[in-house]
């Protein structure tokens, strides 16, 4: 099976490709490099250098002919959403559509589309299931969800067989810690340095947390199975931003102290996901417990560290 993976050179498609590989699959690797890092491509992989919104994609398309294509690539700055919101729309929306209408002129078999928990916007239960009203308050949220109703139409017009993934907070080895990343990756990188994390808010805001191996996991099952279905993917667990600070500190035996800020309004309170769809239909599960993912993403830091 050849595998298109978009934003391969990043966090998450970097893994997936990986896990493609070591089962035996082709895979070809579309990524601009705005935020992936090169080395972060499994030589295995043939790799272009491109953005999703390019002209020249449908061209790659043309001579790859993949069976699958399995979307990753996606301006994931939550606080540049807000502040741009058209290089959003751009990016997200634009270059996602680009890429879905590849897929239907040539011939892809299924479309994995990775979103977000953040097209549910303020919980108004949790855990929240696929079925939870859709309240974005963020314009990422609003550019993620937008996707999801063109592979819902392209679907409906075309017959492209598509699975969406929500996912909640991944993290996990090869998380950036600079700049809009995971808040383990960013603590763990200024503990490491002696710095003071800053919490927003009081600290009391909760997310999903879930491993990268686990989320890789559910992209391989999405190829497999699922017609046309949203799937959260989590653990269904709330933990809140204080509690990920303990966590670290006590792991990395930091004595530091947190410096807190004003919260940020485009930020949900509260968030986690109900993964029983996923389990029934894709035969998914999260395994990996928060303390021993965070061990495991430590060692990565430490790594990274003394290089």
């Amino acid at each position: 099976m050849k595998v298109l993976v978009t934003g391969g050179a990043g966090f998450i498609g970097s893994h997936v490709v990986d896990s493609l590989i070591e089962r035996g699959d082709e895979v070809v690797v579309v990524d601009n490099l705005s935020t992936g890092f090169k080395e972060n491509v499994n030589p295995a992989a043939r790799f272009y250098q491109l953005s999703i919104g390019d002209s020249k994609l449908a061209e790659l398309f043309k001579r790859e002919r993949p069976d699958v294509v399995s979307h990753y690539a996606a301006q994931m700055n939550l606080r540049r959403s807000v502040a741009e919101p058209l290089f959003d729309a751009q990016e997200n929306i634009l270059g996602s559509l680009n890429v879905i209408l590849s897929s239907v002129r040539f011939g892809v078999k299924k479309f994995v589309y990775a979103s977000s928990s953040a097209v549910y916007g303020e919980a108004q239960y949790l855990p929240a299931d696929e079925d939870h009203p859709i309240n974005p308050i963020s314009q990422y949220g609003v550019s993620k969800h937008t996707v999801e109703h063109y592979l819902y139409l392209y679907a409906h017009q075309c017959g492209l067989d598509y699975v969406i993934l929500r996912y909640p907070n991944v993290y996990g080895p090869r998380q950036n810690p600079y700049g809009e990343a995971g808040v383990i990756a960013i603590f763990a990188r200024q503990m490491l340095r002696g710095e003071h994390p800053t919490i927003f808010g009081q600290g009391d805001k909760t997310r999903d947390y879930t491993h990268i191996s686990d989320v890789v996991q559910s992209n391989l099952l999405a190829i497999e199975r699922g017609n046309n279905a949203i799937y959260n993917i989590g653990t269904g667990v709330e933990t809140s931003v204080k509690q990920i600070f303990d966590i670290l500190a006590e792991a990395l035996d930091y004595k530091g102290s947190p410096v807190y800020a004003p919260a940020r309004e485009e930020e949900v309170h509260r968030m986690c996901l109900n993964w029983g769809k996923a389990q029934i239909e894709l035969g998914w599960r999260p395994k990996l417990p928060l303390k021993e993912g965070i061990l495991n993403a430590i060692e990565f830091y430490k790594a990274q560290k003394s290089r």
